[in-house]
């Protein structure tokens, strides 16, 4: 492996081409064959008197974390390969390696990880590490934070991991998340101060890719010519508004597009997309995935949704949850039957497993289906797909509720700068943004390193939207609540959130909706130079 210090020269000399117009231009510009590390691959800068992502205030603050644990490293393959979703449902389509999620990844608190993602698919890929507070330049977006990892190259991942927690990866290109490009991080805490008896990581997606020739592609295709109109793209993700197809590029595919689906929680639109399947940790509700217990253990599950256009409530039959992290920080632990996760939202719990086998059930809220696992501690009749658990009828859980434990908790300051932003658009025109401007590479909202800074959102669409944040964690309720990277804006909602600006560059903050980001809801936030 190459020394760290070469690595950052080169790429900040690449980081020289994007202070212009050539920024949009580099954004399909990728890296060769057998390319390695962000000097191969990168291609980040800011225009005017903002923060480079490769930069020296960048550098800088990698230095303050201090990164003097282990260095776990990692190679991963994103190619095209077969997925089984049990009962003979076999489909081709684009994965880590050639399992369901992607082999999960651990690495330790204050230590390094360095993952070197190979690209064998035919298309520019990236990496995002969701809810990671990590170095810019290592962030994953192309057009902002590194250029495109083309067919055939490859890109060297490596970075501080400071906080410990449930986090995942996956593609910040196109649609390529909503086929099947995830994977679980687990950053484990040297001094973790829970105590459990054994670990289930719960990934939870939606489904569609392959089956009856559906790609997400030709779903986003068909999403924005809904009404002959269409948002636009961006460099390094969308590609240019075309018309409504009628079936997939294939020729076979019906559409996806869904128009109805009502919560009493999300409103009367809970998403786009009608999925023919959804899933537990790649596997179809009639052939779910098996976790086997004692009686008494006491169990802590990672609980992740991966879904591209799809919120869950999920349950476990005859156990109550007791909520210990969300986003992967700690919360004052409470107590539910049910959780309502957004896209991108993270949850842990801990059950005291009975007796028996016991349905874990996740249901596509407002969709009328839903995915399903199960526990088994000892005998009894397995659970089917139409197992309903009775703790999903009550009121789920949500983030909003909680309060972070006191090792967690933003400290008490004024904001020193409140940034508005207005969530816009329409299913029928299909033009989510913020502000009604869809995304260009060169948004700015900036910010100062040092500042207290608020982010009032106001929801002025029909439909919920989970909004990330990347770099960074926010507290919600104004900053007194729990600290999260993803939080759900309700229909005609409102949100308020704080967060201390101290890890300098280019920052992403979009909707969750795989859908939504990709036609527009995306904006940047800039640090700019002292």
């Amino acid at each position: 492996m190459r020394s760290l210090p070469s690595r950052r020269a080169v790429l900040g000399a690449s980081a020289a081409l994007a202070g212009s117009g050539l920024l949009a231009a580099c954004a399909h510009t990728a890296a060769g064959p057998g390319a390695a590390g962000p000097g191969a691959a990168a291609q980040a800068a800011a225009p005017g008197d903002y923060v480079d992502p490769a930069g020296p205030e960048v550098q800088a603050a990698e230095a303050a974390r201090k990164a003097t644990g282990p260095l776990t490293e990692v190679k991963v393959t994103a190619t095209a390969t077969p997925l089984d979703l049990g009962g003979g449902r076999v489909f081709r389509s684009w994965a880590y390696g050639d399992r369901l999620p992607g082999q999960e990844v651990r690495a330790t608190a204050g230590g390094t990880l360095s993952l070197t993602l190979a690209n064998n698919l035919p298309e520019a890929t990236s990496l995002h590490w969701h809810g990671l507070a990590l170095r810019n330049d290592m962030d994953g977006v192309p057009g902002l934070t590194q250029r495109d990892i083309a067919p055939g190259g490859s890109f060297q991942y490596e970075f501080a991991v400071t906080h410990p927690g449930t986090y995942w990866f996956h593609p910040h290109t196109g649609v390529q998340q909503d086929r099947g490009l995830y994977a679980p991080l687990i950053i484990e805490d040297p001094k973790e101060p829970l105590s459990y008896d054994k670990e289930w990581v719960v990934v939870l997606d939606d489904w569609l890719d392959g089956v009856d020739g559906s790609t997400p592609d030709a779903v986003l295709a068909e999403l924005r010519g809904t009404n002959g109109q269409a948002a636009a793209g961006h460099a390094g993700h969308g590609t240019a508004p075309t018309a409504r197809p009628t079936a997939s590029p294939s020729g076979t595919g019906p559409s996806r597009v869904r128009m109805a689906g009502e919560s009493d929680v999300l409103g009367k639109d809970v998403g786009d997309v009608a999925y023919p399947y959804y899933l537990i940790n790649g596997r179809a509700a009639d052939a779910p995935s098996v976790f086997e217990a004692k009686p008494g253990d006491r169990i802590r599950l990672r609980i992740i949704n991966a879904g591209g256009d799809t919120p869950f409530r999920i349950a476990l039959g005859g156990h109550e949850l007791t909520v210990t992290h969300t986003d992967g920080f700690p919360v004052e632990q409470a107590r539910t039957g049910c959780l309502l996760l957004g896209m991108g939202e993270r949850y842990d719990v801990l059950v005291t497993a009975q007796d028996g086998v016991f349905p874990l059930t996740a249901l596509a809220e407002g969709k009328g289906q839903s995915a399903l696992a199960v526990l088994r501690t000892g005998s009894g009749t397995a659970p089917t797909a139409a197992t309903r658990p009775a703790e999903l009828d009550t009121r789920p859980l949500m983030a909003d509720q909680l309060k972070a434990a006191e090792s967690a908790a933003l400290p008490a300051r004024t904001p020193d700068r409140t940034l508005s932003l207005r969530l816009t658009g329409t299913m029928a025109r299909y033009n989510w943004a913020f502000d009604g401007a869809p995304y260009t590479p060169d948004q700015r909202h900036p910010v100062k390193a040092g500042e207290r800074v608020r982010l009032e959102f106001r929801n002025s669409t029909p439909m919920w939207h989970p909004v990330h944040l990347h770099g960074h964690t926010f507290a919600l309720n104004g900053g007194t609540g729990a600290r999260k990277d993803t939080s759900v804006v309700l229909p005609g909602g409102r949100l308020s959130v704080d967060f201390d600006a101290d890890n300098p560059g280019l920052w992403m903050l979009h909707c969750h909706n795989v859908y939504h980001s990709e036609s527009g809801m995306m904006t940047v936030l800039g640090y700019e130079r002292p």
